[in-house]
């Protein structure tokens, strides 16, 4: 695969946070992401947007910002090119296909991997809907990711590659959202192989966690969870 880098990425050191907009070739197209790499950074996370969703989430952007305030670089990409996100608003094709989705998200780690080489970050990923499932079939393809956490996820279509992740896996599921739920117990009776793993089911919320509150606890979630393990750092900012 092809790729193309950022202009310029500083050493994580500098005193502002470095931010560009990304664009890697793949066999299908471009695909397009946002970069951002905080001060001092001690890790990097990847985004994973669920059914429909875009870089452009609202509640990611937010969860993104958080996790920068806690020293994490982000990076939110869509994983669909311009033209199959057109036919997937359409049909829904793409949207489904964790194949696809999780072959995407493996390439986009190769090139944030070199991209980011200076920097010797670890990496995991954020998973929302569907693409927690990609998240979580793609950490089995690759060493370098060492954490996920899931929001509201479908960590069940992953399927057989469940039993092979070793990645720290956290699962968060609104309290309301019962179906998934369910589906979120079965995934986490298969994750024997996760150094770390963890369902954590939100009194409350809803699927998209929109009650007042709630995303501000998945997102210092989440923080906590990626600082444990991508870094020595204990300390989490508040969001």
């Amino acid at each position: 695969m092809n790729t193309q880098s950022p202009r310029t990425v500083p050493n994580s050191a500098t005193r502002s946070r470095f931010e560009d907009l990304v664009r890697i070739d793949t066999a299908a197209g471009i695909i397009e992401g946002s970069l951002a790499i905080p001060p001092a950074a001690v890790g990097a996370v990847i985004f994973a947007h669920g059914s429909g969703s875009s870089r452009h989430s609202p509640r990611n952007r937010f969860v993104a910002e958080v996790l920068h305030r806690a020293g994490l670089a982000t990076l939110l990409v869509d994983l669909l090119t311009a033209d199959e996100d057109r036919r997937d608003a359409i049909t829904a094709e793409y949207r489904f296909d964790i194949g696809l989705l999780a072959d995407r998200l493996s390439a986009t780690t190769d090139w944030m991997t070199l991209t980011c080489a200076k920097h010797d970050f670890r990496f995991g990923y954020f998973g929302a809907s569907t693409g927690a499932a990609a998240a979580l079939v793609a950490a089995t393809h690759q060493p370098n990711i060492v954490a996920i956490v899931s929001r509201g996820g479908r960590p069940d279509l992953a399927g057989g590659s469940l039993k092979r992740v070793r990645a720290a896996t956290l699962l968060l599921v609104g309290g309301l959202d019962v179906p998934v739920i369910e589906l979120n117990r079965i995934a986490y009776a298969q994750l024997q192989e996760a150094t770390a793993r963890e369902l954590r089911i939100i009194p409350g919320a809803t699927h998209l966690f929109t009650e007042p509150g709630k995303l501000e606890l998945i997102a210092q979630l989440a923080a906590e969870w990626f600082v444990r393990h991508l870094s020595s750092t204990s300390h989490v900012a508040a969001p």
